[in-house]
């Protein structure tokens, strides 16, 4: 079952799990159900959640329900419990989204929603991060979550976010980190996606960030705060919600 589980979390893309996940979600529930853990975005509980990892697999790191990880179900429970998003009204600009985020999102009437994206069919806008189509200060929150480790020229993404978000607004800009590293890796002549795996953890990634990643993000203007906020909530609840104690939520602010 686990070798099954690392093969088709590992070999199919994640988009199309998420679609199968959709269709066969009353059968995933009805074989997963239990008392163990619960998924904050779908609000079930499971008896387990599935290994998941590109190297070495985290257990119980994915929601059968959601297939959300460690560092989405932090970002719900944040925007749950630390902010009015999902009561105020918002203008809000999602790039890349994640399709379980953007389905429930969609669906909220307090949200004026927009997601773009350079290459995903079923985005709102098809927009390129280094130059988004949109007037500067459109939005009252931003959100993007594993981009910019894609991107040479991150610091120029970043200053399109930090363009496009109104004064006053905020928004939450994940990224793959090492807390270990003080200065972000990144070498632009390694290109091999088997070297680019081995180097940065994915094979199409650019870099690992470092602890310098908040530098980069003051640097284009933003206030920004590296929020522990898994660490707000006990131990048995960082358990039963398949949380990560060191996962880093990047809140920035304009």
């Amino acid at each position: 079952m686990k070798k099954l589980a690392k093969f088709l979390l590992n070999k199919i893309p994640r988009p199309m799990l998420i679609n199968l996940s959709i269709f066969l979600r009353p059968l995933i529930y009805q074989f997963f159900k239990g008392n163990n853990f619960t998924d904050p975005i779908d609000g079930k509980s499971y008896r387990k959640f599935l290994p998941y990892g590109y190297g070495k697999q985290r257990e119980n790191a994915l929601s059968p329900g959601t297939l959300s990880l460690e560092r989405h179900r932090q970002m719900w429970l944040y925007l749950q419990y630390e902010t009015d998003f999902f009561t105020k009204n918002y203008k809000v600009l999602h790039i890349a989204p994640e399709q379980e985020f953007l389905r429930k999102f969609k669906k909220m009437k307090n949200l004026d929603y927009t997601s773009a994206d350079l290459f995903s069919p079923i985005v709102d806008v098809k927009a390129d991060i280094l130059n988004l189509p949109f007037e500067s200060e459109s939005f009252d929150v931003v959100i993007c979550n594993h981009v910019l480790e894609h991107i040479e020229d991150d610091r120029k993404a970043m200053s399109e976010l930090y363009r496009v978000m109104k004064k006053g607004g905020w928004g939450i800009l994940q990224v793959p980190m090492k807390n270990s590293l003080k200065k972000t890796y990144e070498d632009f002549s390694i290109t091999e996606p088997k070297e680019r795996q081995k180097h940065f953890g994915q094979y199409d990634h650019v870099r690992w960030y470092g602890m310098d990643y908040f530098d980069r993000l003051k640097s284009v203007g933003f206030d920004a705060e590296a929020n522990f906020y898994s660490q707000k909530f006990s131990d048995a609840d960082i358990k039963r919600f398949g949380l990560n104690r060191n996962e880093i939520l990047p809140v920035v602010k304009k």
